[in-house]
């Protein structure tokens, strides 16, 4: 509260070297007295002075006794040196350091005290009123003015010091939900774009096991997409590697939109299943972060259509209509209640499933699925083209 133990100390040092000096000289001054100044009414002085070195460990102390001496020093006659000078240090420390009530209250007892004592010895009211008791208010009420306003703007500097550090952890906190945020995007591109290219590699892997001396010409065409798919995720794997080594937050960095959706269709097809494709969706009409959150689902779709679905075919529709980004994969397989193990959640409960639910949610949209009125099963999302502020 008092700042660096240095420079309080100094200040201290300076107060009670100035109060000291400011009361030996005016005991040197020669004022009329009952006594003539002795070496005892200089040691008051230095008395004063040095109460004040230990005033912010006992700042009501420090004022009590120094009224005090103040009282004693006049009871002995020593030549005047003012009611409130000796004690304007003691004053400023105590409302400095928060005791205001008990320095108003002690200044005003000095006061009181001067005026009665100077009034009983015959000192003219005009005289009184015009001058000395002014002089004293006035000295009481600056050093106690002082003291607040210290009090006051070192409060104000601290609190400032607080909120400055409350924002600075607030925004590293934001920093770390951001970098968070980030860890479980990028966990999630991984997952979707692994888990697809893993599930065209079995699909063919399973293919040419299945030609092995039978159809070499399958073989061979099977171990190609198998080498294409394996090539493709390496390629995104680079690209999501230097996605982490590059500063910026944007979520569409680094990873395929609505036009990469062919290239999925067609891997898709390889693998046995046909891929009915219609894209309505001019190019600019979306937002970069709905065009990857669009193409994640339809990766995460088709790759449960490849693992689960056992279908023979697939229709993948998306159009901007009002505004809104319409998404619809379809499948003709066996849904998901046939595909669902025993003792697991109801049909679209999947870990993929309640990731693209989560995505599509964070940007303001919406995601069903769950079994096809034809039968199969059925993925559609709702995507605001773009994102607002």
């Amino acid at each position: 509260m008092d700042g660096p133990p240095a420079t309080s100390r100094r200040v201290d040092v300076l107060l009670a070297v100035a109060t000291c000096a400011a009361v030996a000289l005016t005991v040197g001054s020669g004022v009329a007295a009952e006594r003539a100044p002795s070496p005892v009414a200089y040691a008051f002085a230095l008395g004063f002075g040095a109460l004040l070195l230990v005033r912010r460990r006992w700042p009501v102390a420090v004022l009590v006794v120094t009224v005090l001496g103040i009282f004693a020093y006049y009871a002995l006659g020593f030549p005047a040196i003012g009611q409130a000078l000796p004690a304007a240090a003691a004053l400023y420390s105590a409302a400095e350091l928060g005791r205001t009530r008990v320095a108003v209250v002690a200044g005003a007892v000095l006061v009181g005290v001067a005026a009665y004592f100077r009034i009983d010895e015959g000192l003219p009211t005009s005289y009184l009123l015009s001058y000395e008791l002014l002089t004293n208010v006035a000295l009481v009420v600056a050093a106690v003015a002082l003291g607040v306003s210290v009090r006051v703007r070192r409060r104000s500097r601290d609190d400032q010091e607080r909120l400055r550090a409350a924002a600075l952890a607030e925004q590293q906190a934001q920093a770390e939900q951001r970098m968070q945020d980030q860890r479980v995007r990028i966990a999630r591109d991984l997952h979707d774009s692994v888990g697809h290219s893993l599930a065209v590699i079995a699909v063919h892997a399973h293919v040419a096991q299945e030609a092995v001396g039978r159809d070499d010409a399958l073989v061979g065409e099977s171990l190609e997409r198998i080498t294409a798919a394996t090539a493709s995720t390496l390629r995104e794997l680079r690209s999501t590697v230097r996605v982490l080594r590059t500063a910026g937050d944007d979520p569409a960095r680094g990873t395929a939109g609505l036009g990469a959706v062919d290239a999925l269709a067609e891997s898709t097809r390889a693998a046995g299943v046909a891929v009915d494709l219609a894209l309505d969706v001019p190019d600019g009409a979306v937002d970069g972060a709905i065009g990857a959150a669009a193409y994640r689902i339809v990766q995460e779709a088709l790759t449960n259509v490849l693992r689960h679905a056992r279908a023979r075919r697939v229709a993948v529709r998306a159009a901007v209509v009002d505004g809104w980004l319409e998404l619809a994969v379809r499948d003709d397989g066996v849904g998901a209640a046939a595909t669902r193990p025993p003792g697991s959640g109801p049909a679209g409960d999947g870990q993929g499933l309640r990731g693209m639910a989560e995505r599509v949610a964070l940007l303001g949209g919406s995601l069903t699925s769950g079994a096809g009125d034809g039968g199969g099963f059925a993925v559609h999302a709702r995507l605001p083209a773009r994102l607002t502020s």
